[in-house]
């Protein structure tokens, strides 16, 4: 369904107004903040980094060479604002895998996370604006927007938010975007059907990988694999707050060893069950820290998609880039994970 929305709200234009939009009536001060900000609520709608990294790094691009700022920042933010919505969006698909590998609602999960992510988000948007201060961009092109485009986003994000099923609000806005669609004749009823093919298609990957992993990790269980992790777990930490340490880390390094951050939280979502019940840890919090980290390193390893995709889009400007050279401006992914750390140091203990 993430999948059919995804493909029918591109195809009717909701992207583009929706970034159009946003650099309309932001300052064009503030652009490399701005495009930060608008990655967040792209994301956030969307729940696709990599979907929202190719939507705004060609923007992002033209911003660097229009005004002379630093190619890899102006990437950089881009990667940011996709990595808040990657984490943070109730139709990502590591929202998916988190909260049914814990059992827990997504709302429930969403609030977890906020706490945590919402000062990083802030700092990472002060850094991008004193970084790049004084600098002015102006648009070339007309910024040209429809804000009915935009609706469905709009529909999805605070339905979910508000804690509406998220298979009929996925299920509407997908309805929604194909009418609105059809009405502005962006597309025939008859590649309707295309459409929404074309962006389920784009989750089949990570769909029967995910299958392919529960079989190997029941498996791994049935042959006393995963007791053995718990056993090495279990011996280096002491106590709840170890155990979120011992739960991050595990996420962390799974992440970085697979570069795929839902197959991660996948892989290491029933040892981290086993124990947050050994520890009593909440199934919403246990959710949130394999998001969490999971997402924190695959925003800046450069062997991950996500900036992958970032360095390929810059092929043809006048200055690319390596994803190497853009991992020092993932500002965000890097104080989301100092503030979960903090978090797990001086959060009140879970009633």
């Amino acid at each position: 369904c993430a999948g059919g929305f995804s493909g029918a709200v591109t195809a009717a234009g909701g992207v583009e107004s929706t970034v159009n939009f946003g650099l309309s009536v932001l300052p064009s001060n503030v652009a490399v903040a701005g495009l930060f900000v608008i990655g967040c609520f792209i994301s956030t709608s969307m729940g696709t980094s990599v979907g929202t990294i190719i939507a705004l790094a060609p923007i992002a691009i033209g911003i660097s060479e229009k005004t002379g700022i630093s190619m890899p920042l102006c990437i950089g933010a881009t990667v940011c604002g996709a990595m808040f919505g990657d984490n943070l969006s109730m139709i990502s698909d590591t929202t998916i895998a988190a909260t049914r590998t814990q059992g827990c609602g997504m709302k429930d999960k969403f609030r977890e996370n906020f706490k945590i992510a919402l000062l990083p988000a802030i700092v990472t948007a002060v850094l991008f604006y004193l970084s790049t201060r004084g600098v002015n961009y102006k648009p070339t092109e007309a910024l040209t927007y429809d804000f009915i485009r935009i609706i469905p986003y709009l529909v999805v994000l605070i339905g979910a938010m508000v804690g509406l099923n998220v298979f009929l609000l996925l299920t509407g806005g997908t309805v929604l975007s194909l009418a609105i669609g059809l009405f502005y004749g962006d597309f025939a009823f008859l590649d309707i059907f295309k459409i929404m093919g074309e962006g389920i298609t784009g989750m089949y990957d990570i769909t029967v990988i995910s299958i392919i992993v529960a079989g190997v990790v029941s498996l791994v269980r049935q042959n006393g694999g995963i007791d053995w992790v718990l056993y090495i777990i279990r011996k280096c930490i002491r106590g709840r707050k170890g155990a979120e340490v011992g739960i991050a880390a595990l996420s962390s390094m799974v992440d970085c060893s697979t570069a795929n951050n839902t197959v991660a939280i996948v892989i290491a979502g029933p040892i981290a069950k086993e124990i947050a019940e050994d520890y009593k840890i909440s199934p919403q919090r246990t959710a949130s820290l394999l998001d969490i980290f999971t997402s924190v390193f695959q925003g800046i390893i450069p062997y991950g998609a996500q900036l992958l995709y970032a360095a390929a889009a810059t092929e043809m400007a006048l200055t690319p880039v390596s994803s190497i050279e853009i991992v020092r401006y993932c500002y965000y992914p890097i104080l989301l994970g100092v503030s979960a750390l903090l978090f797990i140091a001086f959060g009140k203990k879970e009633a």
